[in-house]
């Protein structure tokens, strides 16, 4: 036999070839498979989580908004109420009048009064959306950042 036939009969003779081993396979594909539900179990339950306190938050928010929009509405009957009751009184005054300096005068009191008790009401509404507005958005607002503290510490 030639040199090279020789080194191939010998390499043959002690090359040992990897076998197939069936039941590692099985073994590593169960794990896998078992690794893969577990982490399934975990997302959904996370995302159960989740869907539980967004639905909560929107329960609290339509109950917070609807509270809310009864407060807002009743201020506003209120300040209607007075300020036509505030008109009415201006006009018994104005019918009233001996003099035309006099209607004059109690016009531009009444203005000037008007005036003031206007920016006292806008202040009065735009505090009462703006603690609206935040008692509203608070629930979500919560939740939210919960959500961002559970994943930062996943």
């Amino acid at each position: 036999m030639s040199k090279t036939a020789t080194k191939t009969a010998e390499f043959t003779e002690n090359a040992e070839f990897p076998t197939f081993d069936a039941s590692k396979a099985t073994d590593q594909f169960r794990a896998f498979a078992e690794k893969g539900v577990e982490q399934s179990k975990e997302a959904y339950a996370k995302l159960k989580t989740g869907a539980e306190e967004a639905q909560k938050a929107l329960e609290t928010t339509f109950e917070t908004a609807r509270t809310a929009g009864g407060d807002l509405s009743l201020k506003t009957i209120a300040t209607l109420r007075g300020n036509a009751e505030a008109g009415f009184a201006h006009l018994e005054a104005l019918v009233g009048a001996k003099s035309l300096s006099e209607l004059f005068e109690l016009q531009t009191a009444f203005l000037r009064q008007r005036f003031e008790i206007a920016v006292e009401q806008a202040k009065d509404f735009q505090a009462v959306s703006t603690k609206a507005a935040e008692d509203v958005t608070k629930p979500f607002k919560d939740v939210f950042q919960k959500t961002l503290k559970d994943l930062k510490v996943a």
